[in-house]
């Protein structure tokens, strides 16, 4: 299981500091009964990660996928495309970086955030969890890679929950400053903001590169073992 853990960090890493959603999570703090808005995000961000990882783990149980109790063959194949399409994200991420003196473009749906629901905070942390091309790669490459170590069972699950916390971390970062932080949590939160939306582009584009380039040769390592 250790082994399953260590395959799934950087993609956990990965999914936890991806700067439009933390923003979205603090845009939502800043709003009428913000707190509860910002823990509907949260869940729906929860459940939107673990739905896609258990897909996953069940479509690739070794027990309907190869015959030598080994993962699905087609394991490996979705590890490597994956990669493959992680490293064109980054790049095209990069490519579309605002210059020095753009102010960087938000998605059009986060004007419109102070008007939110928690119903509708909970829709758009799914959304963005299972449904945004970034996460659902590396939400599907973490399961991939957990399905690939030939865990089988419950082993498999507690890896993915593993997995989805860490992958939850940096929306439960500026929550956690908005209860504890006291009086200077508007300050911090708003600063955060401004940094995240200024370097949203760079840290994607590093990140997907990096991690695609990881992915393809896992991928590779698994079709040619």
């Amino acid at each position: 299981m250790g082994a399953a853990i260590a395959a799934i960090l950087p993609e956990a890493v990965a999914v936890a500091i991806s700067p439009i959603p933390i923003i979205a999570v603090v845009l939502l703090l800043s709003s009428p009964r913000g707190k509860a808005k910002a823990f509907a995000f949260l869940v729906g961000w929860l459940i939107g990660l673990s739905l896609v990882g258990a897909i996953v783990l069940l479509v690739a149980d070794p027990a309907s996928g190869s015959a030598d109790d080994g993962p699905a063959d087609w394991v490996g194949w979705l590890i490597l495309a994956l990669g493959a399409l992680a490293m064109l994200l980054g790049v095209k991420q990069w490519r579309g970086r605002p210059r020095r003196d753009e102010e960087p473009p938000m998605p059009k749906w986060m004007s419109a955030i102070d008007g939110f629901t928690s119903g509708r905070s909970l829709v758009i942390g799914f959304v963005l969890a299972a449904l945004n091309p970034k996460n659902l790669a590396l939400t599907l490459a973490a399961a991939a890679a957990i399905a690939a170590t030939g865990l089988s069972g419950s082993d498999s699950y507690v890896v993915l929950g593993v997995f989805v916390v860490i992958g939850t971390l940096g929306l439960a970062i500026p929550i956690a400053i908005a209860l504890l932080g006291g009086d200077k949590a508007s300050e911090t939160l708003t600063e955060l903001n401004h940094w995240l939306a200024l370097h949203n582009a760079a840290i994607m584009s590093v990140l997907l590169v990096v991690i695609g380039s990881k992915l393809v040769g896992n991928g590779l390592q698994a079709i040619l073992v």
